[in-house]
């Protein structure tokens, strides 16, 4: 989720009771929810970390201190572990990439709405994409209407945001992992629109 994690107080009626929700690991201990989650499908488990970045965004938890806490324990128990690292600043989110580079499936960002180009194996075996991109309205101004984004960026007064409607694209990345070693053998971005499909 990230950190819009409790702009929606009905949140707090059921995060505790619903494991295939995540909010981001490094928010301080006692919070409600789940920071990470196991995912079983086929046969097969995959371990999903969510982490919140620190530039730009509210102050808590060291994410590189708490990934190499989560990931030192998961790793005893599972293979193929994928980060979702939701982070303002690029510069973070590579950081994060290289620093889990070989001890983790994936990191992926999230929290910009904007698909990056920089898919990429590591080294040492970890995919990594800056930012995944966002899946809602392309006619808005990252999933909000636009008029009051351009009102808000040209009064610099206060709006009230709406979800755009329109045409939708939908942005995420695929990821081939060898079972065996949990290491990332392919990383392919995707982008659906509405009305055409793009697969880099």
């Amino acid at each position: 989720m990230g950190n819009h994690t409790w702009d929606n107080k009905e949140i707090f009626d059921f995060i505790d009771n619903e494991p295939r929700m995540v909010r981001p690991a490094n928010f301080p201990p006692g919070t409600p929810g789940l920071g990470t989650t196991v995912i079983k499908a086929n046969g097969k488990e995959l371990a999903l970390v969510n982490l919140m970045g620190r530039t730009f965004l509210p102050a808590i938890d060291d994410p590189f201190r708490e990934a190499d806490h989560i990931i030192d324990q998961l790793s005893k128990k599972h293979k193929c572990i994928l980060v979702d690292f939701h982070a303002e600043a690029t510069s973070e989110k590579i950081a994060m990439g290289w620093h889990l580079d070989g001890r983790v499936s994936l990191v992926v960002g999230t929290h910009t709405h904007v698909q990056s180009n920089d898919d990429v194996i590591l080294p040492q075996g970890t995919a990594y994409l800056t930012d995944a991109g966002m899946v809602g309205s392309r006619e808005g101004i990252l999933g909000m209407e636009r008029t009051a984004v351009l009102r808000k960026f040209t009064t610099q007064l206060p709006v009230r945001f709406q979800v755009c409607e329109g045409k939708w694209h939908f942005h995420a990345c695929l990821v081939d992992i060898d079972e065996s070693t949990g290491k990332a053998k392919k990383i392919q971005k995707i982008r659906l629109l509405e009305d055409e499909w793009i697969m880099d």
